[in-house]
């Protein structure tokens, strides 16, 4: 399958969302208490598991050129999955940490997110979906607080960086319902 047009990358600072609502998905970080994101996080994967399993092969089909297909959409969801997950742990370990930089799109791109194998995606993201809900229900109300900064220096808590995580995956799973 040879590559697809390249995505425009997402240069865009979504830390607002900590902020005020996505006007889009109608996200509200303020509405959301850290011990309800293990379940919604659950909730999100089963509709990408959903999806998935409906769209089959279509899944790898594109909704327009320069739009991610809902299989690409899922491996960005499974990767954020792991990504946070890894920021927590290492905000669990260290303190003034400051996370490795992640280039979403790069990643896309390296690992070819349209070739990749829909059941292969779908195994991969319960698994990471599993391991990073099973990452939050263990924090404990000091552990919500450890506090890390992101290679720009935006300043995250562990209660932020999971209501930020949160919102990705809501909010790309409302880019694939559009």
């Amino acid at each position: 399958m040879d590559a697809p047009d390249p995505i425009p990358p997402d240069t865009k600072d979504w830390t607002w969302v900590l902020e005020r609502p996505c006007a889009d998905c109608g996200y509200d970080a303020a509405r959301v208490g850290v011990a309800s994101i293990p379940a919604t996080i659950a909730g999100n994967t089963a509709l990408w598991l959903d999806l998935l399993d409906q769209l089959g092969e279509a899944s790898r089909t594109r909704p327009a050129p320069r739009v991610w297909s809902p299989l690409e959409y899922a491996c960005h969801v499974r990767d954020v999955h792991r990504v946070m997950g890894a920021r927590v742990w290492l905000m669990l370990q260290h303190a003034d940490l400051v996370f490795p930089g992640w280039d979403q799109d790069a990643t896309a791109r390296d690992e070819a997110y349209h070739r990749a194998d829909p059941a292969t995606v779908r195994r991969e993201l319960i698994q990471e979906s599993e391991a990073v809900c099973a990452t939050y229900e263990k924090l404990t109300d000091a552990d919500w607080g450890r506090a890390g900064r992101r290679d720009d220096g935006h300043e995250f808590t562990v209660a932020s960086l999971a209501r930020y995580h949160l919102h990705d995956v809501i909010h790309h799973a409302w880019d694939v319902g559009r």
